[in-house]
Parts: C-alpha cells; sequence; structure tokens
C-alpha cells in the first residue's frame, strides 16, 4: 500500500470520486442533487489517494472550514477493498495534515444512510455534533467533530 499526498488534479483522484458519486446517487436517492452542490472537487487542494499494487483504491480530501477546522469530504473505498482499514488510514493520514496546516480539529457530515460511514467515524473517535452550515435542519445529514 502506498499512500499519496494530492490535490484534486490528480486523475486517480478524480477517477475514485466518479466511483463515489456513482454510489451516492444512489443511496440519497431523490436527495442526491441537493448533496452533490457541496461536493464539487476543483478546489481541494489536500487528497489523500491510497493505492494498491498501483491501483487507486481509495480517497479522502480536507478543506479550511473556519480558523480551526479542517472539513472531511470525498471519503470513499472501492466495494472490493472495504474492511481492510483503508478508510481509517485515509482519516488519520487527513487529521495529521489538519494538524500540520495548524488546524484544532476535522469537521464532517455523512448522510444517516451511510451506516458505514456512520460507523467509521464513531469508530476513530468522532462525535456527533448539531448540523452545522449548509446541513442544519437536513433530517438525514449527521455531523460529527473531532478535536485533534
Amino acid at each position: 500500500m502506498k499512500t499519496l499526498r494530492t490535490t484534486s488534479e490528480n486523475q486517480d483522484f478524480q477517477k475514485l470520486v466518479k466511483q463515489l458519486d456513482a454510489y451516492l446517487a444512489v443511496i440519497d436517492g431523490e436527495d442526491h442533487g441537493f448533496y452533490d452542490q457541496y461536493n464539487k472537487i476543483d478546489s481541494l487542494k489536500n487528497c489523500i489517494v491510497i493505492f494498491d499494487n498501483d491501483e487507486a483504491v481509495a480517497c479522502g480530501a480536507i478543506k479550511a472550514f473556519d480558523e480551526k477546522s479542517m472539513e472531511v469530504k470525498r471519503m470513499f473505498t472501492l466495494p472490493e477493498k472495504r474492511g481492510k482499514g483503508l478508510a481509517s488510514a485515509i482519516l488519520k493520514e487527513l487529521e495529521i495534515w489538519t494538524k500540520e496546516l495548524g488546524y484544532e480539529k476535522t469537521i464532517l457530515e455523512t448522510g444517516k444512510r451511510q451506516t458505514e460511514a456512520v460507523a467509521l467515524y464513531e469508530k476513530c473517535g468522532y462525535k456527533v455534533i448539531p448540523n452545522y452550515g449548509q446541513y442544519s435542519g437536513v433530517e438525514n445529514s449527521i455531523c460529527f467533530e473531532k478535536q485533534l
């Protein structure tokens, strides 16, 4: 396994995000359009891609949310590679990068229907917080934070 820090210009990152978007279109159903507008990747400067034998198999990113927080975005692992700790490894690397950039915590939003994602964040020490920003009042959203 190899971990690469990159930007959203990386083609392997872009390919994984396309697969993530296709997956979310099914999971989110009629809510997909709402969420999709907040998941553009054109300006992400802090992205992670994990490779297994030169194949991009998992990704994630962070972006500044406020002066203390980085928001975790675009977390995805190929379905056939799940259950091997890749998502946890990406989160850990994103948390390290967040601290290196001088931020104190990570925050994120996921859908309540994404039960695997919710379980991952809880397992990795994230705590549920009130829905923030555009997710305030959105019934299907669940927001988390982790102090670093």
